[in-house]
């Protein structure tokens, strides 16, 4: 099964100087292992919701807005797209990414199973 994990974060909660050198390193430990174990189909962080558009709509009629986003109290800062034997597999691998972040990071991830999975 494939499941999509959003990476959610309120960036006034996040480190001012962002990840840090041992964040980066053991981020691209656990990404050479989820590869290696095949469960890693695709991952990426987000650029800045500066540079982001969203597009609402309502009653029919679309509204542009070009970021920031201020009104946002969190954003999606990233996804990992992973190919999993059960949704607990994925859960623990998710688990394992917020781990490597430490104690500094108010971060969460939600996982969902793609829709055209059984």
């Amino acid at each position: 099964m494939r499941n999509l994990v959003l990476i959610r974060l309120d960036p006034s909660k996040a480190p001012e100087q962002g990840p840090d050198e041992k964040l980066m390193a053991d981020m691209n430990t656990l990404i050479e292992e989820m590869t290696k174990a095949g469960v890693l189909l695709d991952t990426a962080g987000l650029r800045p919701t500066e540079e982001g558009t969203r597009i609402r709509q309502v009653d029919g009629k679309q509204t542009v807005i070009d970021g920031p986003f201020t009104e946002s109290k969190e954003i999606i800062g990233g996804y990992c797209l992973l190919q999993t034997r059960s949704t607990e597999e994925a859960v623990e691998w998710a688990s394992r990414f917020l781990r490597v972040h430490g104690p500094e990071w108010e971060i969460e991830v939600e996982v969902r199973q793609l829709a055209d999975q059984d």
